[in-house]
């Protein structure tokens, strides 16, 4: 069993000669430290898992397996914001713990996780009280001692973490003072970046986000290495269930398939073909979970919103046993998703696609020229389905073809800002009018969808013999959801469809 806790914390060392002699300045009096209680000093023993080209130690991960102090035991450390991190903790044991292990899988692979550094250190910790008694920080000076290889190195770090609930501006106020007493902030993110740093270790420098040339092919790859970077970076958050984490790996997933198609002139289509339908399957089984949790919060809000009087039956209960038995099934498709062998042969193929890309003759081309082409075609592809849709009659085929042109405006959206990085603000300002389009579109397929599930909420209300007064008002909101869709889709069309926008394009 794995606990988690979110840690909001600042470490400083010491700078200016004799600084740490003198030791850390009394807080008293600042941002409310009241008191200041000294906790004693405890002998930490920290060894720091990795695989062997450290791969969670370039993406700012730590993991390790702990003796001695108030929590013994393994803790993996994921990166959430500078000076943020979620503490994933399990007891201790001689191998890495199973719930651990899966939260790295994305990077890990199948490589192995070996001992790459021992720590040791003398912890002394003292918190910081406010007037009342209430923790507001734990101080902690430790001497440590970094072990590797037969390479030692030496040095005392300071750290200040916040207690649950306190604000964070103590830590800029502690900072302040520390600084007059010759302490900085540390330049070293963790206490494993600094043993590997001066014991001669440091993680390969991850790869340039930025294109290394002004071809086409070099930013339609900077592009993809970017989404795959995504797709491993909320694997752990899925598998957490952290808010927005299947939005983001299925967005990704979109957006790579998206590319694949647009720039099929870049990247040889007989190479990307198979990825994309693997990326299709995935974004399949991660979106059932999304579009469960975006559709039940929608109920809920318009449930909310209903007077007292038109809540007929118990409509709160049924919406809850309605989202609990499809929360189950979802969850567990999305799990067994990430923990599927063709999961990790994936992401095998999306790194063997990086590291040799199959460019086409059109990669070599200048970015200026080459992607105007590629976004125009979408755009093209686009302006049919839209005028298509708008020339049907409502009703199930135009829903259809509404929702073939949202799919095309997601990816002629995608196409402009996968280019915007070479274009500039001529593709920015045709994204958000195709993200505009998007949206409106968006819309009305949603409504069809929430129909759809209100057509199953009124059928098990019946078969409960409860009233169904309340899915039929939601329905017919739904219907006319949908209505004023469809007639906002001419002017937004029309604005989007500026030729200006297509112009500036190059």
């Amino acid at each position: 069993m794995a606990d988690t806790k979110r840690e909001i914390e600042r470490k400083f060392e010491f700078t200016k000669p004799g600084a740490e002699q003198r030791g850390v300045p009394d807080l008293t009096g600042t941002a409310g430290i009241a008191t200041v209680v000294d906790r004693g000093v405890a002998d930490l023993d920290a060894v720091y898992y990795d695989t062997p080209d450290q791969r969670l130690a370039a993406d700012g991960l730590t993991l390790r397996r702990r003796t001695g102090g108030k929590d013994a035991g393994w803790h993996l450390k994921l990166p959430v914001a500078p000076g943020t991190r979620d503490e994933v903790s399990a007891a201790l044991s001689n191998t890495v713990p199973g719930p651990l292990a899966v939260l790295v899988r994305s990077r890990v692979r199948d490589a192995p996780l070996e001992p790459q550094v021992r720590l040791l250190s003398s912890r002394r910790t003292s918190h910081l009280l406010d007037a009342g008694g209430l923790l507001l920080a734990e101080l902690s000076t430790d001497a440590v001692t970094a072990e590797r290889d037969g390479t030692t190195a030496t040095w005392t770090e300071v750290e200040v973490e916040l207690a649950d609930g306190s604000d964070p501006a103590l830590l800029d106020a502690v900072e302040k003072t520390f600084e007059k007493a010759g302490l900085k902030v540390s330049d070293a993110p963790s206490k494993l970046a600094r043993a590997l740093a001066e014991t001669g270790k440091e993680p390969p420098a991850r790869p340039a986000p930025d294109p290394a040339d002004e071809t086409a092919g070099a930013y339609v790859l900077a592009y993809l290495r970017a989404q795959v970077d995504t797709l491993i970076t909320y694997d752990p958050g899925v598998r957490r269930n952290q808010p927005d984490s299947v939005h983001q790996m299925r967005v990704a997933c979109r957006r790579l398939r998206s590319a694949f198609r647009t720039y099929r002139k870049i990247l040889d289509r007989e190479a990307t073909d198979p990825i994309g339908e693997e990326l299709r399957r995935l974004g399949e089984e991660l979106g059932a979970d999304r579009d469960r949790e975006v559709l039940h919060e929608h109920f809920r809000a318009q449930v909310a919103d209903l007077p007292h009087p038109l809540l007929a039956g118990p409509v709160h209960k049924r919406l809850r046993t309605w989202n609990s038995a499809r929360r189950t099934a979802t969850r567990r498709r999305a799990l067994a998703a990430l923990d599927h062998p063709r999961h990790l042969a994936l992401l095998h193929t999306l790194d063997a696609l990086l590291t040799d890309p199959p460019l086409l003759p059109q990669a070599a081309k200048p970015a200026a020229k080459a992607l105007p082409k590629a976004i125009l075609r979408d755009y093209r592809r686009l302006a049919t389905r839209v005028d298509h849709a708008l020339s049907l009659d409502p009703g199930q085929e135009r829903d259809h073809a509404l929702h073939d042109a949202r799919k095309g405006a997601k990816r002629a959206r995608y196409a402009a800002e996968a280019a915007e990085p070479a274009l500039g603000k001529p593709a920015r300002k045709l994204a958000k009018a195709m993200e505009a389009v998007q949206d409106v579109l968006g819309e009305h397929q949603d409504s069809v969808v929430a129909r759809t599930a209100l057509h199953d909420l009124t059928h098990q209300a019946h078969g409960a013999g409860e009233p169904s007064f309340t899915w039929g008002l939601l329905h017919g909101r739904e219907e006319a959801r949908a209505e004023r869709s469809e007639r906002d889709l001419p002017a937004v069309w029309a604005e989007a469809s500026d030729r200006a926008l297509r112009s500036a394009l190059g």
